[in-house]
């Protein structure tokens, strides 16, 4: 892909830019000890591939629990907001990345499954705030990374056509979602993606990459 081609970007939050998966499986295994449920891979796995509604509902619905889904919704958001608010770190080179992205003028904004005051908190704690275009969430749209729905959405706040802008995402659905509606797609390498999982998204990402840096050497 020439250079120039690429005019704006669609960046996930939790494991694209912030180094968080690992803290949020820490929650999933807390979760369920809480609630003496067995499996918190099985969890964290089906927890990234639903939206924070949907997982609450699963849960709940699924081991017949005496509670909500509203409160595992306020619960989670509860346990993380600490961390969000204080500690999570930008992955090691995103910040270069997106200094690149900037000198080169392309364009960016956020797309997220993460809870809206958590997302928005880690934001401006680290100063993005006045950098992104845009900050999209799943619950705020009603959708989810099954859908592409929130990458046309990204697509119109930069005022770009599809095939200009790439979505960079570490979650195989969200790479197969956003390929299968004609992006370009990036694949960020995370530690806590399991070895098949990354092996898939190198095989169906239009490109790859183990740091969000590396990405500036391929557009």
């Amino acid at each position: 892909m020439e250079h120039n081609t690429i005019k704006g970007a669609i960046l996930d939050l939790d494991g694209t830019l912030l180094d968080s998966m690992n803290v949020w499986h820490s929650i999933d295994i807390e979760l369920v000890k809480k609630y003496n449920i067995d499996s918190p891979e099985l969890i964290s796995k089906m927890a990234k591939e639903m939206t924070i509604k949907e997982f609450a509902e699963f849960f709940v619905n699924t081991f017949s629990l005496p509670t909500t889904p509203k409160d595992i919704i306020n619960e989670i958001e509860q346990m993380m907001a600490y961390k969000y608010e204080t500690s999570i770190p930008l992955k090691d080179g995103a910040e270069e990345f997106l200094m690149g992205l900037d000198k080169m003028g392309i364009k960016y904004g956020i797309a997220t499954a993460t809870y809206p005051a958590l997302a928005k908190a880690a934001i401006d704690r680290l100063g993005l705030d006045s950098r992104i275009q845009f900050m999209l969430t799943e619950s705020e749209l009603n959708t989810s990374k099954n859908e592409p729905y929130i990458y046309y959405e990204g697509a119109k706040h930069l005022g770009l056509g599809k095939r200009q802008i790439l979505v960079a995402e570490d979650a195989l659905h969200s790479i197969l979602t956003a390929k299968k509606a004609g992006f370009f797609t990036v694949g960020v390498y995370d530690s806590a993606t399991p070895f098949e999982e990354w092996q898939q998204i190198c095989s169906n990402a239009t490109i790859s990459v183990k740091k969000l840096i590396d990405i500036l050497k391929l557009i």
